[in-house]
């Protein structure tokens, strides 16, 4: 039985790598091209990848350990970057709480730290006091954050999002879009090739994505 699950996982993962030709990519099942490809900042050879994902989100919490492993070791080919879903709405306050952070240029070092406290410390931001309190408590000055926190640019930008995110196509998380064309994820990779383990959905997902980076550059 142990050798039988080795086995499985094994061919699950050469079936994950060969993904990584972008001829083996089937569009329409691992990955879309966008109806209305959407322009992304001009930054030489770099490739704009960018993670739509939710806070409180299982699936994002469990490929981030495998998505930044990724990104690193792609270095200067890509700029990698986030965009929080609005789940409830213009005033979603866990993508209140990314936009501040970011406007603050503390989301990256403070990603974890969120995620942390959804799925590790089980504790939920669900409420402008609740985003107040866990600032104070990682050490942001309070009257600092809440001056970004409610600035025009974070409302303007997080009463906008809705629209940035359906610009995109993109309805689930986590959810990834590359070059502003080609949006894949997870749940597509898996419904595509159920031959894939689900512990090797995570690799299968970055070689979708290393696909895709070959396929942006052509």
């Amino acid at each position: 039985m142990r050798f039988l699950r080795l086995l499985l996982i094994t061919l699950g993962f050469v079936s994950a790598t060969a993904l990584a030709s972008p001829a083996a990519l089937k569009e329409g099942a691992d990955f879309i091209t966008l109806k209305n490809p959407q322009a992304a900042p001009a930054m030489g050879k770099k490739i704009e990848i960018i993670e739509f994902f939710m806070y409180h989100c299982p699936a994002c919490n469990a490929l981030e350990p495998t998505i930044n492993e990724w990104v690193k070791k792609q270095g200067d080919n890509i700029v990698f970057r986030r965009i929080h879903l609005p789940l409830t709405g213009e005033k979603d306050p866990e993508a209140h709480l990314f936009l501040t952070l970011e406007a603050m240029n503390l989301e990256a070092s403070l990603h974890a730290k969120v995620l942390a406290t959804w799925h590790v410390e089980r504790s939920r931001l669900t409420s402008d006091d609740d985003n107040t309190a866990w600032a104070v408590k990682n050490g942001i000055d309070k009257a600092k954050f809440l001056s970004f926190y409610n600035s025009f640019s974070v409302m303007g930008k997080l009463k906008s999002l809705g629209k940035l995110v359906a610009s995109y196509q993109v309805d689930s998380t986590p959810t990834f879009v590359v070059d502003g064309r080609f949006l894949t994820n997870p749940s597509m990779i898996g419904g595509a090739n159920p031959n894939i383990p689900r512990e090797q959905l995570g690799v299968a997902t970055m070689q979708v994505l290393e696909g895709l980076l070959a396929k942006s550059k052509k």
